[in-house]
């Protein structure tokens, strides 16, 4: 049964346009018995066919247009049209087949994905490996990933490795994954052995959830829901009106049946179907999941969005914002090459942080040993003959209370960060603030949604008033409401939505009533599986949030389409049943132009796989190539300014000691200025060619800016006396300093929002016009 279930449609099509075909030869060859035969043997199929599915939908309790086509064959058999029933019956086997092939392809693919989903791993116990089901695989376990082996669950490398991420970004060509860099579950290894320690277990990892969404994506998507449907009730009595008014009037039911022919409404039963998925193909194309016809036209239809902040409005993981370190440890650089080098072989959250913090600055890291954690403290072990802790205060510092800690805990408390404390052979060493920072695409993707025609955009969050404000603020939506439970966040949809249609887009457990209670819930899904995409409507499976407001084009752009194909293709039927009723359209006449209608529908219909105009813009690979380049000189130029607040928080105006001044002097003399240089020069006519000249305006400024600050910096320590260092020199040195400092920090979030958010995640080949589209 299921064999046949998955070819009938094949078979039906092929037998009508067989019997369609062979009933033409023998009326050329003049054997008009055998055509009749043929003919009236194929209309008979049709009906049959035709009669069970209205049937079926009429169990459903579901509005359907196949009734029409149930008159059309009966009519044809009865006044003798063998040829017109022939011509109805392959536009209904053509049909059919266009919608299994449709559901076919999403059957292989889920099949292939189910298939490439791994069964077993390597874990690594001392000079042992084991093979495990995966299912028993824990968050920090050493797993051996072997070349061509599926990486089985989410995890951070433990040495650069080389992988094939296809299967879940579409990108055929291999990425490399430096060491200590995370790596999704579902990805090949395409070189040689690496070790991978598990940050994830098996049901909470990307690939698992990949499947989870296609399947439920196939599920609410098949069978599909027509436009057919919502026609029909209209539809379907004015087609038997007119009918009847022609049969009356003519005397002769052959008006009826060629009225009949020419509304086979197969504009409605095609076309709209053909958009809506190929909308949906198009949004799969740029990681966007739509679970279903309907959840792309409510997509389209909505007016007001209402964003969560965590994971969402911004990174959703925390990131180094600082390194502060106690007096008399070991300079910054070094405390945080140890700390990460400690993480490296840890499952926590916060560790990836420190180890991304690390590698982005370009230091040389070194997997630790005798690594062990203390539940509830934190983590220690030897890195080299360095013995490192790290973890919560009480466990590093003890019961005192120095002024580096006040520092830290204020500093923290003001900028809403988290701290992590490290120990050095047993002594402070400092600690490290980590915030949540703004996604740097965020900014841009409000812009497009308005853009694109939403009205009002809502930050709604648990968090507290303060931070939920200023990401507000960054980011431009119109409105903000903190420190909401879900109960309250449920509320505010409601509130919402009761005067326009909403979208909710969120990531998160808490998220999940949210999601399910607006007009379309939309989560983000790109680092696992989580309760939000299981309840959400449309999931974005890449880690951009500026892929909604192109979701929101595609699925306005292919239900105008649909709505066009609809129209052009019934306009023309209405207009040919009116000229079948008075006449000059009969039966035979009238099948082979409604086929042409049919094709003209269609072909409208499958605009919407044409490429479209998103919010993007064409890059270049040579532009991509230079910006990541740049990229790399601005993480390094991170650290430096951050050098920058602890050198001014270090001055005091006794004994005062200016050698930390001048050190931080040539650094910034040697690779910030350099670097801000090197960005006006290359990156700036980049950014100019991609959004256009006014782009770069503010940014071209603070380059101006920051180099004219560091020029004023040389000259005020050129003109104090080393020896004799006055507390108006301190002074003026701490101004020009935090001036400094907060000139830079602007400035690189101007390039990370504006330069920076428009060069893709991962290296992607160019397409066949070579160049990359990026959002705008």
């Amino acid at each position: 049964m299921t064999w046949w279930r998955g070819r009938s449609p094949a078979v039906f099509f092929v037998a009508s346009a067989a019997l369609l075909a062979g009933g033409g030869v023998a009326a050329v060859a003049g054997a008009d018995a055998v055509a009749r035969a043929l003919w009236v043997t194929a209309t008979v199929l049709g009906l049959a066919l035709s009669l069970l599915w209205t049937v079926r939908s009429f169990a459903e309790h579901r509005a359907t247009v196949d009734v029409i086509a149930v008159l059309a064959l009966a009519g044809a058999l009865w006044v003798g049209e063998d040829f017109a029933g022939a011509m109805v019956t392959v536009m209904l086997a053509s049909g059919r087949l266009l919608e299994a092939r449709a559901a076919a392809r999403a059957d292989r693919e889920l099949r292939l994905l189910v298939e490439r989903t791994p069964r077993s791993a390597r874990r690594r116990a001392g000079d042992r490996i084991d093979g495990i089901p995966v299912e028993q695989v824990s968050p920090g376990d050493v797993l051996v990933v072997g070349t061509g082996e599926v990486v089985p669950v989410d995890g951070r490398v433990l040495a650069t490795g080389t992988f094939d991420e296809s299967a879940l970004t579409g990108e055929p060509m291999p990425v490399e994954r430096p060491k200590g860099d995370d790596v999704r579950s579902g990805v090949v290894n395409a070189g040689p052995p690496v070790d991978v320690v598990a940050t994830s277990s098996a049901s909470e990892s990307t690939y698992a959830n990949v499947v989870r969404l296609v399947e439920q994506a196939q599920a609410t998507s098949a069978p599909f829901v027509r436009t057919a449907d919502r026609f029909a009730a209209y539809f379907v009595p004015l087609t038997l009106a007119l009918a009847g008014i022609a049969w009356a009037v003519a005397g002769s039911p052959v008006r009826a049946v060629a009225v009949l022919v020419v509304a086979t409404p197969c504009p409605l039963l095609l076309a709209a179907p053909v958009a809506i998925m190929s909308g949906l193909s198009r949004a799969s194309r740029i990681g966007v999941v739509v679970k279903g016809g309907a959840a792309l036209e409510a997509l389209a239809a909505g007016e007001v969005v209402l964003f969560d902040k965590t994971g969402t409005l911004t990174h959703g993981r925390p990131e180094l914002a600082s390194v502060v370190t106690a007096p008399d440890a070991p300079a910054a650089p070094d405390v945080l090459r140890l700390a990460a080098s400690l993480d490296q072989v840890s499952p926590h959250p916060l560790a990836s942080a420190l180890v991304g913090a690390a590698r982005s600055r370009g230091l040389d890291l070194e997997l630790p040993t005798d690594v062990h954690e203390v539940h509830g403290y934190g983590l220690e072990g030897l890195v080299g003959s360095t013995a490192v802790r790290l973890g919560k205060a009480h466990w590093i510092v003890g019961d005192d209370d120095p002024a580096w800690l006040r520092q830290v805990r204020r500093r923290a408390a003001l900028d809403g960060c988290l701290t992590v404390f490290v120990a050095v052979d047993g002594r402070p060493a400092g600690a490290f603030l980590l915030e949540d920072p703004v996604r740097p695409d965020a900014p841009r993707m409000l812009a497009a949604l308005r853009e694109v025609g939403i009205r009002r955009t809502v930050l709604v969050t648990g968090d507290r008033a303060d931070i939920a404000e200023t990401v507000g603020r960054i980011v431009g939506v119109d409105a903000v409401l903190a420190d909401r439970d879900p109960a309250d966040k449920l509320d505010a949809i409601r509130a919402e939505s009761a005067a326009a249609r909403t979208i909710m887009v969120g990531d998160g457990v808490n998220d999940a009533p949210a999601l399910a209670a607006a007009g379309v819930g939309v989560a983000l899904a790109a680092r696992g599986a989580t309760a939000s995409s299981e309840a959400a409507d449309v999931v974005l499976t890449v880690d951009r949030v500026d892929a909604i407001a192109d979701a929101i084009l595609i699925a306005r752009r292919s239900r105008r389409i649909a709505l066009e194909a609809v129209l052009v293709g019934m306009g023309l039927s209405l207009v040919a049943m009116l000229a079948a009723a008075v006449g000059l359209l009969p039966p035979a006449a009238g099948a082979v132009l409604q086929e042409g209608i049919d094709v003209l529908a269609i072909a409208i219909a499958l605009r919407a796989l044409l490429p479209s105009r998103l919010h993007t813009v064409p890059m270049s690979d040579e532009d991509v190539a230079t910006a990541r380049r740049l990229r790399t000189g601005h993480e390094r130029a991170v650290a430096a300014v951050e050098q920058i607040r602890t050198v001014a928080d270090g001055l005091h105006t006794r004994n005062c000691r200016l050698d930390p001044v001048r050190a931080l002097l040539d650094r910034l003399e040697n690779e910030l200025v350099p670097h801000e240089r090197a960005d006006e020069d290359e990156l700036m006519p980049l950014v100019a060619r991609a959004l256009g000249g006014p782009a770069t305006a503010t940014m071209r400024r603070t380059h101006a800016e920051i180099e004219h600050q560091v020029s004023r910096l040389r000259r005020l320590l050129d003109g104090i006396d080393p020896d004799h260092v006055e507390p108006e020199d301190v002074t003026e040195l701490r101004r020009l300093l935090y001036g400094l400092y907060a000139v830079c920090r602007l400035h690189n979030s101007q390039e990370e929002e504006g330069a920076f958010a428009l060069v893709p995640v991962k290296p992607t080949p160019s397409h066949r016009d070579g160049r990359h589209h990026l959002p705008r």
